[in-house]
């Protein structure tokens, strides 16, 4: 289950800050996750055994000072709707100030679990203004110091706690498969196309605390959820910051799912925010499927397909063992064929390979072409494991493991794809003293 946090107040009160504090300092950081449209605003936060991920929306207001006001308020109503827990930043040094109460306003009627943030609390004097808000009606208020990280500890305690009253999604341990892209690549076409005609179809359930909609799928010998978060929204709603409108629902899918389709418009070709929804898929150990959409849109010829995959490849690289699919959906084509795929990647994903069959194969290539020795030391790896992970991750033990290089950790995952297949999965090797 993914639990979201999201950073909200106005500009200035340290959000980024504690941002970073969270996804960095005081924590065992699982993945604070580059490539997310903004680096910087999107993160995985452990604390005492409990992983959640953390957005800034701060980072998200554009504009000129007239527009902030607009701005937050936007980004305030999606964190509400989208995040499990919320924390209210506000500016310990400034006191209370109007547009900190009209963000309460807001917090106020929705009905998710808000904590407020004294931020800047660095010294007692300090200290002595927490109560000041209060006055906001949101219950408890934690004084932190985002730059020295005091009160920090007590902040998560409560955010935990929070985390642990709300109620899992009573879903069938099935494979989920999300459907993730850009606004406007096909996503909502894609889950008509494959639920509208079909009539076996067991009802939506929606999440209890979140509206991200499983649907199961159970036809043609398929049987899965579809994580759909494409349509969940209303028309009328969708005036926000599309940018951080469609990261915050894409972590959302990717999170809850197994496997990512990351659907591309062919007519526009592979953008960057294409290539961060994917790197985001990877980064959380999600299997991959890419799906060429809108095809039909296209002059090509024989060369065309390949020349298209190429250009992807070179894109997602390293991660390029990825099934790449050309799809239509307003004529179906090849969809069927991208559920297969699906499919086939999450049972790659669940695949488990004995200790004894990894060493018998690996050990000889790795003797064939050890590490390069750095400083006159040479690196000997004994014994290979997989560890027991939800995703497929390797143990490599080892006499010097700091001085395994990016490239050879490359060639041992290459190695390791050659033997068995991993399409459409990423892989994570770990190299640790013997």
């Amino acid at each position: 289950m993914s639990n979201i946090v999201a950073l909200v107040g106005r500009p200035n009160v340290g959000k980024s800050t504690l941002f970073n504090r969270l996804t960095q300092t005081r924590m065992a950081i699982v993945d604070a996750s580059a490539g997310v449209t903004r680096d910087r605003h999107y993160g995985k936060s452990d604390w005492n055994g409990v992983e959640f991920s953390v957005i800034d929306t701060g980072g998200y207001v554009m504009g000129s000072e007239d527009a902030f006001e607009e701005e937050i308020r936007k980004q305030v109503n999606l964190a509400v709707e989208e995040a499990s827990v919320i924390l209210f930043l506000v500016d310990v040094t400034e006191g209370l100030s109007p547009m900190d109460e009209d963000v309460a306003m807001m917090l106020r009627k929705s009905r998710k679990k808000v904590i407020v943030v004294a931020n800047k609390t660095d010294n007692y004097q300090r200290l002595a203004d927490v109560p000041e808000f209060y006055k906001l009606g949101l219950g408890e208020v934690f004084g932190v110091s985002s730059i020295n990280g005091s009160g920090t500890g007590d902040l998560l305690d409560e955010v935990v706690k929070a985390l642990d009253t709300i109620e899992p999604e009573n879903v069938e341990d099935l494979p989920k498969f999300a459907i993730v892209g850009r606004p406007n690549v096909g996503k909502s076409s894609l889950v008509n196309a494959l639920i509208g005609q079909e009539r076996n179809i067991v009802t939506p359930i929606a999440g209890t605390t979140r509206d991200t909609i499983y649907t199961r799928y159970k036809s043609f010998g398929f049987d899965f959820y579809l994580v759909d978060t494409a349509g969940v929204r209303k028309k009328g709603k969708v005036h926000e910051n599309i940018e951080f409108y469609s990261v915050m629902r894409s972590i959302r899918a990717i999170e809850s799912s197994d496997v990512c389709f990351v659907l591309i418009d062919a007519s526009e070709g592979l953008e960057s925010q294409d290539v961060n929804i994917f790197s985001l898929a990877s980064r959380n150990n999600k299997g991959v499927v890419v799906l060429v959409n809108k095809w039909d849109l296209i002059e090509k010829d024989h060369k065309t397909m390949d020349a298209f995959r190429q250009r992807i490849e070179e894109k997602i690289a390293p991660f390029t063992d990825v099934p790449i699919i050309f799809t239509s959906v307003p004529t179906k084509q090849r969809i069927y064929k991208s559920l297969e795929a699906a499919v086939k990647v999450y049972h790659n994903r669940q695949q488990k390979i004995s200790t004894s069959k990894l060493n018998e194969t690996l050990l000889p290539i790795i003797e064939n072409k050890p590490p390069p020795a750095v400083k006159d030391k040479y690196i000997r790896i004994k014994y290979i494991t997989q560890l027991p992970t939800r995703y497929p991750s390797f143990a490599f033990f080892c006499n010097l493991p700091q001085y395994i290089r990016e490239p050879y950790a490359r060639f041992l995952e290459n190695k390791i794809r050659q033997n068995w297949d991993f399409t459409g999965v990423p892989i994570r090797l770990y190299f640790r003293k013997k």
